[in-house]
């Protein structure tokens, strides 16, 4: 086979899914005159190939072919973009307790920080000097779920044989983290160190749940068909696959820094990268997706094996093998068990969620003053669990040009899910694609986008109120 071909295959996979194809003849719109296009016209559609005409091996081939250089032309955008040397605290943990990773990692070009912040939205788009831009997947034009490799270590069945996880492990959660429940606060981390899977989560919740809640567990644990980890040709593991579980993302009913790309967009440039974020707190929340609004945790636990699992194409989902969920008992037993999923312990926060003055720092409380009025951060994140339930958009195009880069359109990103900030320092990298390494980064980037104007002290007090949250 020829490299040509090689090109063809991967091109063809699912995987893919930009519709792009090419047609012989076309009705002009409006007219019912069919017109002769072409030999490079296109037309997109938002299907992708179902009825795959080469073998695994021929897909295989065809996606080695590209893997090494589409890996050199990521690994060059993010060491362009980030400083992705390992900077960790001294003193402060995760609550499972692994260092959290600090510092500002984005690069600037031939300005600082403070230069960067007298300038307008209009002179750093035209300059090109903003730090934040949206983060593209690790093979943006094929997509998929991507798992870090301190979880493939634990869980070799998740291991891609066409992408590697790029991202450092120095800023992505702990690989097995903490894990609370709302019921029985008094037992602390349940976990304790342990990632639960379906060979031990039996042993561990067995008398600590009821058995609807052990149920649901058992079915956030169960492998079903995915996208990429499946049985037929178009797969991208090495051996057929019953798929993928809740919890290979959702780790310990949290997240492990696994991402992928939102099912809802077309064409794939558009798509955007999604971190999983942490599913602590669902029970106090009123929408899920990043974008989709979904209404109910039901509503979020079917649409991702239907939909999500599968780019949103359902037609993909009934070759590959959806699991249809019964709602009246599997899904309802699943959202039960994540309902009891609490947020880590926060001991300088009174019980309106705001900091105890006898236990916080004079940092700490000046960041709250800061969060509270100056940064208008308690505009979208409100105590007690610093969220508002809504969605808002940031308009963060204002501050960089629409263009491709590393296989992604640098678009809009629109209307995203205000996310709690309760236990925060547990869940880097920040904002719905990951695009943030950190706190500090994160501090930066609404510093810019809200035109705030804060001062390197107001936002060092900024960073240490979020990290007692």
């Amino acid at each position: 086979m020829t490299k040509t071909m090689n090109l063809t295959a991967a091109f063809l996979s699912i995987g893919m899914l930009t519709g792009a194809l090419d047609v012989s003849a076309q009705d002009q719109p409006g007219t019912g005159v069919s017109v002769v296009p072409s030999q490079t016209q296109k037309i997109v559609s938002s299907y992708g190939p179902i009825n795959q005409d080469m073998t695994f091996e021929q897909i295989k081939a065809g996606r080695m072919a590209v893997k090494a250089e589409r890996a050199k032309e990521h690994d060059a955008m993010l060491n362009s973009r980030y400083d992705l040397s390992v900077k960790v605290s001294d003193n402060i943990t995760m609550s499972g307790g692994k260092p959290i990773p600090v510092g500002v990692t984005a690069r600037l070009r031939g300005v600082t920080w403070e230069q960067l912040d007298k300038l307008t939205p209009e002179q750093i788009k035209s300059q090109g000097l903003f730090p934040y831009k949206p983060l593209p997947f690790a093979d943006h034009a094929e997509g998929g779920m991507l798992f870090p490799e301190m979880i493939t270590k634990l869980l070799p069945r998740l291991v891609r044989f066409d992408l590697d996880f790029r991202l450092p492990e120095h800023v992505l959660p702990d690989p097995a983290p903490a894990i609370y429940l709302t019921t029985r606060p008094d037992l602390g981390d349940v976990a304790k160190g342990r990632l639960i899977t379906i060979d031990n989560y039996y042993e561990i919740f067995n008398g600590i749940v009821n058995p609807k809640q052990l149920e649901g567990l058992r079915l956030m644990l169960t492998q079903f068909p995915q996208q990429q980890f499946n049985a037929t040709e178009d797969r991208r593991t090495d051996r057929p696959s019953l798929g993928v579980t809740c919890f290979d993302c959702h780790a310990n009913g949290h997240a492990n820094g696994a991402n992928h790309l939102v099912g809802d967009i077309r064409p794939q440039e558009f798509r955007h990268r999604i971190e999983t974020p942490t599913l602590r707190g669902v029970n106090v929340q009123r929408l899920f997706g990043s974008q989709r609004a979904l209404k109910t945790v039901e509503d979020f636990a079917e649409f991702e094996q239907r939909g999500a699992y599968f780019d949103g194409d359902h037609c993909m989902a009934a070759k590959k093998g959806v699991n249809v969920l019964e709602r009246g008992s599997q899904v309802h037993f699943m959202a039960e068990f994540m309902a009891i999923l609490d947020f880590p312990p926060a001991p300088k926060l009174n019980i309106y969620g705001e900091l105890d003055k006898a236990k916080a720092t004079e940092s700490e409380l000046r960041g709250e003053v800061l969060f509270n009025g100056k940064a208008r951060c308690n505009a979208c994140h409100a105590a007690p669990y610093y969220t508002d339930n809504s969605m808002h958009n940031l308009k963060a195009e204002r501050f960089y040009k629409q263009e491709m880069d590393n296989g992604m359109m640098m678009a809009h990103d629109g209307s995203i899910k205000t996310f709690p900030l309760r236990g925060i320092k547990d869940s880097p990298p920040y904002l719905h694609d990951g695009r943030c390494l950190t706190l500090d980064d994160t501090v930066e980037y609404f510093n810019l986008i809200q035109q705030l104007h804060l001062s390197q002290t107001e936002k060092k007090d900024l960073v240490a109120f979020m990290l007692c949250l």
